[in-house]
């Protein structure tokens, strides 16, 4: 058994001729880009009527329940980032903590469940601009369509360059906060028609036993969805300056703010809901929109529209930034097939482009499956693939810490670092468990069952790849820290 700092010395990851990043992300970019992978309105809408059938009004707690066991894993996650500060975050940390199997299948998990969140996010975007545009009922193709055209256009938008991608993110951030923020202000100060104490409410007006009951804990598996993203900021390690200092200041920070704009723009929609036991009970399909519109008038269903798209994008752009680095990482490792195109480096920037564009051409066969049986399966793999992801590195810092072989980088949590690695481990392995366990929702059996389903067929297919490439082409990085 290697000593950690012999270990260390064989884990670092090579840098060959033709594979070095070039700077292009400073504290504040690498945030805006984490953020923008979170996104306050996708995190908001897309889950809100969800939490709110699912628990009614005190469902807004799931947030900052969840939030609260995000930050521990987003502070094990800046301790990891300072430790090995290189590109392509939870692959890299796992592999690093655990070694290269542990690292390979984070990769494997996390490339998977973006790849299908860039389809969700594209066809998404494309419903809301093809509305906002006044095509009211779109046929599929249609949709379909704009959703491939959207699907090109941002990933031409990520292959340009570095400050293409912070501009875009950038200007994008501005509209969603300003948007979120200040439509909830106005809906609290002069729309609110609800009293605070509906937040405590359950479905029906329940309240006894909410807490531990089966709506508060859906309610945290649907909430789950709304706060990951924000380790995008690891994904770009090597392009952040200072990432040893500035990539977990990164991490932390843009989970928080988006932890506080979500919770603050969720109370005030529901406490402005006009009619808020038809729309607990799922007789309003989209409560989001018809509350502003009742408050607003039809004139705010553009502008609304507008501001979804602009939030869908800034989340496509980010999740394609962060899941093209986890590719490449891994590719500069030689732990993946077509390694040697998928790691090269292209432009003046010194981009992963080919990276970039499989992430595309995946995204597109999955938003060619939209509206099948298959694809409501496989949308359902976006959130536990993030959480066995995160999972990976974070179990194996706990493990890394109860055999006394954790050492800390630039950053640490001091004595604190061993018990909220522990705390952030548990919170995971609940989570992971609570968002698989299977659920009557009233749908298809291999719906309900779909990330239990999807967990084991792509673990399944990651397991037979892993064992074929490991032993003929992949080589060994090392021994792990244990």
């Amino acid at each position: 058994m290697t000593s950690p700092s012999d270990s260390d010395a064989r884990l670092a990851t090579p840098v060959a001729d033709g594979q070095t990043l070039h700077k292009g992300f400073t504290l504040r970019s690498a945030w805006a880009l984490a953020f923008a992978d979170v996104s306050p309105i996708v995190a908001l809408y897309a889950i809100f009527t969800l939490g709110l059938v699912a628990a009614g009004p005190a469902f807004w707690w799931a947030f900052p329940i969840v939030l609260a066991g995000q930050l521990l894993v987003a502070c094990v996650f800046g301790e990891l980032a300072s430790r090995w500060p290189y590109e392509g975050s939870v692959y890299q940390w796992a592999r690093h903590v655990s070694g290269t199997g542990s690292g390979w299948f984070a990769a494997w998990a996390y490339m998977w469940g973006l790849t299908i969140a860039l389809s969700t996010l594209a066809y998404g975007a494309a419903g809301f601009l093809l509305e906002a545009l006044g095509v009211s009922e779109p046929g599929k193709w249609v949709t379909v369509l704009t959703a491939l055209v959207i699907l090109v256009l941002g990933s031409l938008a990520n292959i340009v360059g570095r400050r293409t991608l912070k501009i875009l993110v950038t200007a994008s951030l501005v509209c969603e906060v300003l948007a979120s923020v200040g439509l909830g202000t106005v809906l609290l100060l002069f729309y609110r028609v609800n009293p605070f104490g509906v937040l405590f409410e359950g479905a029906g007006g329940a309240q006894g036993g909410l807490w531990t009951a089966g709506p508060m804990l859906a309610a945290a598996a649907y909430v789950g969805w709304s706060f990951v993203g924000f380790e995008a900021a690891g994904s770009i390690a090597e392009e952040v300056d200072e990432p040893e200092r500035n990539v977990p200041k990164a991490l932390i920070f843009s989970l928080l703010a988006v932890g506080v704009v979500v919770m603050y723009s969720g109370a005030a929609l529901i406490l402005a809901i006009p009619d808020l036991s038809a729309a607990v009970s799922g007789e309003v399909a989209d409560p989001v929109g018809g509350t502003l519109i009742a408050h607003f008038g039809s004139a705010i269903a553009r502008p609304m529209l507008v501001m979804f798209v602009i939030g869908f994008l800034a989340s496509f752009l980010a999740v394609q930034a962060a899941v093209s680095r986890v590719i490449w990482a891994s590719a500069r490792d030689r732990a993946l097939p077509g390694a040697r195109l998928l790691g090269r480096l292209a432009g003046a920037e010194r981009l992963p482009v080919n990276a970039i564009i499989l992430t595309g051409a995946g995204a597109a066969v999955f938003v060619l499956l939209s509206g099948s049986a298959l694809y409501a399966v496989l949308v359902n793999f976006t959130t536990i693939g993030f959480y066995i992801a995160f999972g990976l590195p974070v179990w194996g810092a706990a493990i890394a810490h109860l055999r006394g072989k954790w050492r800390p980088g630039a950053f640490t949590l001091g004595r604190l670092s061993a018990p909220v690695t522990y705390l952030a481990a548990l919170w995971l392995a609940f989570q992971t468990v609570n968002i698989c366990w299977p659920r009557d929702t009233g749908q298809a059996w291999y719906v309900e069952w779909s990330m239990v389903i999807t967990l084991a067929v792509v673990g399944v297919a990651g397991i037979a790849l892993y064992s074929f490439w490991s032993k003929r082409i992949m080589p060994a990085i090392g021994e792990s820290t244990r």
